[in-house]
């Protein structure tokens, strides 16, 4: 019985690059968190110490930055699926490579009540996303590109119940017609070809949905909710294949007032930030392409 490699891959992670334009009175900020991995012939690097098809994770920083300079950023979806692109084509013993952006959003700051043209202030802590996975070469290159969000933290104060559930000897928690609903929503969504794609304008519109749909819909679980999100996400862009949600129940406990003489008619509440529940759905046409690596990220390898 013998002992072999397994599968390898390498890159360089969390390549923070800020790109401002300049071009105009006003400036334009983007900033932007670059991971990369690399996968293809490097079993020498790991069996023997043979570097000499490893393209350093030093040179695929200088990478990133000189892209962010020479062609800008543009739609963060188009910039990574250009970084991976190059990196299967260009570099001969990748095989396959994978981007993903993160991209952190500041608005202008506000002077006498006009937009300020070079100060800027963190735009809360939403977080814009996107990943682009490059495989093989030729005719036999499969690209999957992917788009999202984290961290849009949402709250409707009635318009949510969560009852009739499965009781055993070891529940306590009570039935509800009227709660809190919180969460900090992860969403990611796949494109059926990323060619010919307004990554911009989907992007907002998506986002647009995704908040309606969680404001909108009466929600007796919050299952129910991502289902309808996701639905409605799907029904209203068919370049998106699916759509994947990630919601934490941020919970929002009545606390009781009686100790004080008081009442609590749904007005004070404790929030808890752990344990919670964690919710997630994959919402997809029953004809999409195959997802293949497209929802692994980096991180899941080990």
């Amino acid at each position: 019985m013998g002992i072999v490699l397994g599968p390898t891959q390498y890159g360089k992670a969390e390549t923070r690059v800020v790109r401002i334009y300049r071009e105009e009175p006003e400036h334009q900020i983007r900033d932007l968190n670059v991971s990369t991995a690399l996968r293809g012939e490097f079993a020498d690097a790991h069996l023997t110490g043979d570097q000499a098809r490893v393209l350093p994770t030093d040179t695929q920083k200088n990478t990133i930055y000189a892209f962010a300079g020479e062609r800008g950023v543009g739609e963060i979806e188009d910039f990574a699926l250009a970084l991976a692109l190059h990196f299967v084509e260009d570099v001969e013993p990748v095989a396959a490579a994978r981007v993903d952006v993160d991209e952190y959003l500041w608005e202008r700051a506000m002077v006498g009540g006009q937009p300020h043209p070079h100060a800027f202030v963190r735009s809360g802590q939403e977080i814009r996303t996107a990943s682009a996975i490059v495989e093989g070469s030729g005719g036999s290159m499969v690209v999957w590109v992917l788009a999202g969000l984290r961290d849009l933290v949402v709250l409707k104060s009635t318009g949510s119940e969560f009852a009739g559930f499965l009781k055993d000897r070891f529940t306590t928690l009570a039935e509800t017609h009227d709660r809190v609903l919180a969460t900090s929503l992860t969403a990611r969504w796949r494109y059926v070809r990323p060619d010919d794609v307004d990554f911009d304008g989907t992007y907002a519109d998506v986002r647009r949905l995704l908040v309606e749909q969680f404001a909108a819909v009466h929600s007796l679980a919050l299952q129910q909710t991502l289902w309808e999100m996701g639905r409605a996400v799907l029904e209203a862009h068919e370049e998106i294949a699916e759509i994947r949600l990630s919601a934490p129940n941020k919970h929002h406990f009545l606390v009781d007032l009686a100790p004080f003489g008081l009442e609590n008619p749904g007005e004070v509440f404790h929030a808890d930030d752990r344990p919670y529940g964690l919710i997630q759905c994959a919402v997809e046409r029953d004809d999409a392409p195959p997802a293949g690596p497209s929802f692994e990220p980096p991180a899941s390898f080990a």
